[in-house]
């Protein structure tokens, strides 16, 4: 199994501080301000408390649901990190996807899949799996079931990313959009370079990552485990037993 060999990339050296928050955010919260100012504008000044808070807790529920928080990634040869925070729902071999088959993406066959669901509370940016090439992007119109169904990996609105790292390795995720969830927003494009843990997109008001585990790759992740983007090692390359992988 390989080993970290090299220390986590540090992008600070502050230990703690508030959240940043995505850009993505500030237009909701300057449409929370304006309504929150007309309903103001129409209301007796003594009914002002009333109308303040909920536009107030409206507006910091839409900065927690986008903040940006600082992350170090692990840094070593034949590691995948996740690419989403949430918790670990299915760990199985499946027949890849159309939009994952072929010379341009994954090749054929079947690959381990790890999905990582995320609720309304989770942290919604989404980070690169590995360093490397963005070597494909396919993103398909669909429904917006329950994202931790499995059927959604196939009816729900999705966008797939291929990476290939230096060596020729290529990983694949899928961003899926679920039942509050209505759109997912790519940071990257076919050509971009990327770092591992590097931001490549958002999916708005819960959601999942499905990640396309190489072959020669042993998952070090188990079902129910909580996952941080950009830290948690997903998976390792090298021998390993792997245990309940559905086939």
């Amino acid at each position: 199994m390989p080993s970290l060999d090299k220390p986590p990339v540090v992008t600070t050296t502050v230990k703690w501080r508030f959240p940043a928050i995505h850009r993505e955010s500030y237009k909701f919260i300057a449409i929370v301000a304006v309504v929150g100012a007309i309903a103001l504008f129409f209301t007796p000044l003594y009914i002002w408390p009333l109308i303040v808070w909920p536009f107030l807790l409206l507006a910091l529920a839409i900065a927690s649901f986008f903040r940006d928080p600082i992350r170090m990634t692990p840094q070593g040869e034949g590691l995948v990190v996740a690419p989403a925070d949430g918790l670990i729902t299915m760990i199985e071999r499946v027949p890849l996807p159309p939009q994952l088959r072929g010379p341009d993406a994954l090749g054929e066959g079947a690959l381990v899949r790890i999905s990582i669901f995320m609720s309304v509370f989770d942290v919604h940016i989404n980070r690169a799996a590995v360093s490397g090439v963005v070597r494909h992007v396919s993103y398909v119109p669909g429904k917006f079931l329950n994202a931790d169904l499995d059927k959604a990996s196939e009816e729900n609105e999705r966008n797939y990313i291929v990476f290939e790292q230096p060596d020729g390795l290529r990983v694949g995720i899928t961003q899926i959009a679920g039942l509050v969830a209505r759109r997912i927003v790519p940071f990257v494009k076919p050509g971009d370079r990327v770092t591992a843990g590097e931001r490549i997109g958002l999916i708005r008001f819960g959601s999942r990552v499905d990640v396309f585990v190489p072959e020669g790759h042993a998952p070090r992740v188990a079902l129910g485990q909580r996952t941080i983007a950009g830290e948690t090692v997903l998976s390792t390359r090298g021998e390993g037993a792997v245990t309940g992988i559905a086939q």
